[in-house]
């Protein structure tokens, strides 16, 4: 099978390069020849030089806090953008496949939310992301549309390295103990991405593998502070640093942009309709761990 990928540096990106073997050729697409926040007028072309099996559209404006002061760029990258990438997929007649967040709720529920339960972002961010949904529909009806969350990796800016980094300095940490959500590796989801990507083109026709779905670790509701604790506690027995960690309200940690308190998302959908269901996001840190121990991380 073979892949294109959007964007070259992101961590969902990365991870998808790791997998590359034999049967499977991942070919990552990004800034210089293509930027989504203005893409090439024929796209189509760029991408069917590569007669790709399928493609996944995971660049993305991800810096949550400047979407709020450059919502224009946001909205040209995640929408605009997504909706162009989904265009020149179905000129090619193969399936796209959308990576995309819990941002585009509103953060509140008890219970792990649902495909068909109302969106309602919050911010700009999550409006843009939903903006590429509804693109990505609207353009190409050979789609799946992959929703996730607290996304990090052995590689690239995120909370586990962040937090690892931080740890290396300070004996304590506060870290907001309010938002609930399920920690996902990076590397978890390529897994996922590539096994969704069989089953659309294997099963062209079976319309019940298209649509929208929710990819996340299982094991939740954890909170930021929750996740930090389980990174040190996993860090510590592996050599590597660690910090005391005391929670805080969000209100306490103010940034330019709200963050969901609730990003629980239910996955049965996905395990369902294409056998596909991520493991505990505990697992999903201990394979990360060990990267970053292997790597020499934090020696």
């Amino acid at each position: 099978m073979r892949l294109i990928v959007t964007g070259s540096q992101g961590q969902v990106v990365r991870a998808l390069v790791e997998m590359a073997g034999p049967d499977l050729t991942i070919i990552p697409i990004g800034r210089p020849a293509l930027d989504l926040q203005d893409p090439p007028a024929d796209l189509a072309a760029l991408f069917g030089a590569h007669a790709p099996d399928a493609i996944v559209n995971a660049a993305a404006f991800t810096a949550v806090d400047k979407a709020e002061s450059d919502s224009e760029a946001a909205f040209a990258v995640n929408g605009v953008g997504a909706g162009a990438v989904a265009a020149a997929a179905k000129s090619l007649n193969v399936p796209i496949i959308q990576i995309s967040t819990d941002y585009v709720f509103d953060g509140t529920g008890s219970r792990p939310l649902l495909e068909s339960d109302p969106t309602g972002p919050i911010g700009v961010y999550g409006a843009s992301k939903l903006a590429g949904e509804l693109a990505t529909a609207a353009a190409a009806e050979n789609h799946a549309i992959l929703r996730t969350a607290w996304v990090y990796a052995p590689f690239g800016a995120n909370f586990v390295r962040t937090m690892l980094r931080l740890a290396a300095t300070r004996p304590e940490l506060k870290v907001v103990g309010d938002q609930q959500g399920a920690p996902t590796s990076a590397l978890d989801i390529a897994t996922a991405i590539v096994a969704v990507a069989g089953n659309l083109v294997a099963r062209p026709d079976d319309a019940a593998l298209r649509g929208v779905f929710h990819m996340t670790a299982q094991g939740g509701p954890v909170s930021w502070a929750d996740f930090a604790e389980e990174i040190f506690r996993q860090s510590a027995a592996r050599g590597g640093p660690s910090a005391k960690v005391t929670a805080i309200p969000t209100s306490e940690y103010p940034t330019p942009a709200r963050r969901p308190a609730w990003s629980c998302l239910d996955g049965r959908k996905l395990k369902s309709l294409h056998g596909v269901a991520l493991p505990d996001w505990r697992d999903g840190l201990i394979r990360t761990m060990q990267r970053l121990d292997r790597d020499g991380e934090w020696q």
